[in-house]
């Protein structure tokens, strides 16, 4: 895609549309001069310039990587005119988009029925998650793995809930003997599962918690957040493949969250709450005197705690899915380069001298430490800590982030390493851009060397 001509006949397609409404004079409080907005944005992408290369698959530390140019078209279509996807009254047509888009999410995962809509982050979906999982199981709490992302316990707390974290077992997925444990006390009505752990990357299982979970009559939410594009590798032929079991359980789950704007290529305020049964819709319901009033179908704003969202959002991810869905064939294949520039480099770290693997990667992202002598906590916390810093300077940059092990955690994978402190930083590298598959080899021998000079 040529993103200069896309921007270009982004801004004509738009002004065309405009121009079908009748001339107007802009009001001159309005106006800036080419001259003077130079100037200042000059200074303005001079400063846009102290970020970390995030395109580059030299960078291989957050879940951080640019949109698609389909999205960023997308976005900045819809954005010219910036509708509001809360009602039909301020964007039938990105609300249109929306449905569209969010069925193909739920189609994804399985769901034959299903009510959901796009939310502004991932957040703030699985805050409505929890909040229809509160109005369902009143006075009961949630449990979730110790390792699930923070934002649980923070909505929980948001909510009025009581948070149950739950102990992981020796691949941070959580354990069934300690949830079980929690269940029997009837405290719990949800629990959270997570299919990719922020820190790790971790599948909880999901097919054998649901049993569990119906049988003390507890709701299940998936996070997916993260992982949820994943499911399409499920079963999938070669070295990429996942098992299928816990993905294919997803869709008996009562809920899911998604981030479009991780793996869905899509930029940063695009994420998705999806419910089984659309009955749910009935607490959300609420009054707005002043909203609602060009049409009687049901409004995305009735069914969301957000009020004004991006009609952009939805206008983005909808184009995307038009070159690239939801498919195993389509946003199949960018997962699956990932996933095997994973593999890959996790099995350069297992053949390596200077780096040991913490744990193999179950989705894209590789976690590692550099090997020192003698192997103590406080040894390898120290060496990942330069090797952080010093890889992101000289001529050939190498950007990495940290995962704080615990003592326990890392006793479990290795227990060979002297702890001598209550835990270490462990490096962690995010896979998310397929372009890593052809960058695998250069980042390890960086690595190497930057390890060797421990």
């Amino acid at each position: 895609m040529d993103l200069q001509h896309w921007l270009g006949r982004a801004t004509h397609a738009i002004q065309d549309w405009a121009d079908t409404f009748g001339p107007y004079r802009p009001h001159p409080s309005l106006q800036v001069d080419d001259d003077r907005f130079g100037a200042v944005f000059e200074e303005f992408t001079a400063r846009l310039a102290d970020n970390y290369p995030f395109f580059h698959p030299h960078y291989a530390g957050q879940m951080l990587k640019p949109p698609h140019p389909a999205a960023v078209v997308g976005h900045l279509t819809a954005m010219l005119i910036n509708p509001n996807n809360h009602a039909l009254d301020g964007g039938p047509a990105t609300a249109a988009m929306e449905r569209e888009a969010v069925a193909r999410l739920a189609t994804m995962f399985g769901y034959d029925t299903h009510l959901g809509h796009l939310t502004t982050s991932g957040t703030i979906a699985n805050l409505e998650a929890l909040f229809v999982a509160r109005e369902l199981h009143p006075g009961r709490g949630v449990a979730h793995s110790a390792d699930a992302h923070y934002t649980h316990g923070r909505m929980c707390h948001v909510l009025g809930l009581t948070s149950h974290p739950v102990r992981t077992d020796d691949r941070g997925r959580m354990d069934l003997g300690a949830l079980e444990d929690v269940l029997r006390t009837g405290e719990v009505g949800t629990v959270v599962l997570t299919t990719g752990t922020t820190g790790l990357g971790a599948v909880d299982p999901v097919h054998e918690v649901l049993p569990l979970a119906e049988r003390h009559g507890v709701r299940v939410h998936v996070d997916a957040a993260y992982g949820g594009f994943f499911t399409l590798l499920a079963g999938a032929e070669g070295p990429e493949g996942l098992p299928p079991e816990p993905w294919r359980a997803i869709a008996r789950a009562d809920s899911i969250v998604v981030d479009p704007h991780k793996h869905g290529l899509q930029p940063y305020g695009c994420g998705a709450v999806l419910f089984r049964d659309p009955e749910v819709g009935r607490f959300y319901l609420h009054d707005s005197p002043y909203t609602y009033f060009t049409s009687t179908e049901l409004h995305l704003g009735e069914i969301s705690l957000e009020c004004s969202r991006a009609g952009a959002a939805a206008a983005a991810l909808w184009l995307t899915f038009q070159f690239l869905p939801p498919t195993p064939d389509g946003l199949g294949r960018v997962l699956a380069a990932g996933r095997r520039a994973a593999l890959r480099w996790a099995d350069l770290i297992e053949a390596s001298d200077a780096l040991e693997l913490y744990q193999r990667p179950e989705l894209d992202i590789v976690t590692y430490f550099p090997a020192v002598a003698p192997a103590t906590l406080t040894g390898i916390d120290a060496a990942s800590a330069r090797i952080l810093a010093d890889g992101m300077t000289g001529p050939d940059p190498v950007f990495l982030s940290t995962l704080r092990a615990d003592r326990e955690s890392f006793a479990a994978r290795h227990p060979e390493t002297v702890a001598d402190a209550d835990g270490a930083r462990i490096l962690r590298s995010v896979l998310m851009k397929p372009e890593s598959e052809d960058h695998v080899e250069h980042l390890h021998n960086r690595l190497e060397r930057l390890a060797g000079c421990a």
